[in-house]
């Protein structure tokens, strides 16, 4: 155990009230490198302990804080610029005054980080997928499905009712206009879950379709410019850039008030913006939590995006209008893809 703490790729420093106990040799070494004191590292861990449960802070009742037994800070140099490094302090035992500060690279940390974030937006879309699942099934049950029956119980009727020239005639019509408008609640789920256009010419033009059935339907012009060659992005991502500007124009037709909405898909040198202007009534961006309750809301799109690593923003003022902005890299001549 000896031999393990001292040679383990990890620096630990172990303190009894501003004490040092004992380091190991990474420790050290880092120590001579970097210039710092122990003693005055822990004295500045201690004391960011006190200030987070400080009632001064006004989060001495937050439940997280309370359950926190270590937490990561930044280790500076003497003239205050960050080394590189974050020491994470633990509390070992209370009793004996005992703590631990490990001092590890920001990198590591970026990357631990990085990596949950990447889990919690996974795990966002799949309980978006889910809801997703959830609304096609209802859909399929109330409309599809009763649709469907209803026009077998209009065909059976017909085998089993002394119906003149004429009733025939009208009930047979009311069957074919049932299962019309059936085929159109068909057509219309699948243009909500993945319209063929999108797979048969691209997003530029599933975009223009999505337009146009939106402004047949609601009477607000809707416009779709750029420049963007979006077959450079992968297919998960059209998706996602589809069913952005899908929910976003359905949220402001829906509480917006808006006369006019402008779709820019726009290319850049290393990356793609898709953008959604509206002129509607606008809202308060840091009040506001969810842009629709009944759809994906603006944190869920964020969340969808940051899963494939592309950037997402909200603009919005009160009676001025909001725009969403959606970027994501392309893939360059090299094959490599540039972040943003």
């Amino acid at each position: 155990m000896s031999a393990y703490f001292k040679n383990t790729p990890v620096a630990i420093m172990l303190f009894q009230d501003d004490d040092l106990l004992l380091s190991n040799h990474l420790a050290q070494c880092l120590q001579d490198h970097l210039h710092f004191d122990p003693s005055y590292l822990i004295q500045l861990a201690q004391s960011a302990t006190k200030e987070r449960h400080s009632a001064v802070t006004g989060c001495n009742t937050c439940a997280i804080c309370n359950e926190l037994d270590e937490f990561a800070m930044p280790v500076l140099c003497s003239d205050d610029q960050e080394t590189g490094y974050y020491m994470v302090y633990k509390p070992l035992d209370e009793t004996q005054h005992l703590s631990s500060l490990t001092l590890k690279s920001r990198a590591s940390i970026d990357h631990v980080i990085k990596m949950a974030d990447h889990e919690r937006n996974s795990q966002t879309a799949m309980h978006a997928s889910e809801l997703e699942r959830k609304r096609i099934s209802a859909d399929l049950h109330d409309n599809i499905a009763q649709g469907v029956y209803s026009a077998i119980m209009g065909v059976k009727n017909l085998g089993t009712c002394a119906l003149s020239e004429s009733e025939l005639k009208t009930r047979t019509l009311a069957i074919a206009d049932e299962l019309k408008t059936t085929l159109s609640e068909v057509k219309d789920m699948a243009l909500d879950v993945r319209p063929s256009v999108l797979d048969q010419f691209g997003l530029f033009s599933a975009l223009k379709t999505l337009a146009q059935r939106l402004q047949t339907n609601s009477g607000v012009t809707i416009s779709v410019l750029g420049n963007a060659h979006p077959e450079e992005l992968q297919k998960t991502v059209q998706s996602a850039l589809y069913r952005v500007a899908q929910e976003a124009m359905n949220n402001t037709l829906k509480h917006a008030n808006a006369s006019e909405i402008d779709l820019l898909l726009i290319e850049h040198d290393h990356f793609i913006t898709l953008q959604i202007i509206d002129d509607g009534d606008g809202f308060d961006v840091s009040s506001h939590q969810a842009f629709n309750g009944h759809s994906l809301g603006l944190h869920d799109m964020n969340d969808r995006i940051k899963s494939l690593n592309g950037i997402f923003d909200v603009q919005s003022d009160p009676q001025v209008g909001t725009t969403i902005t959606v970027k994501f890299p392309v893939q360059t001549s090299k094959g490599s893809y540039q972040h943003v």
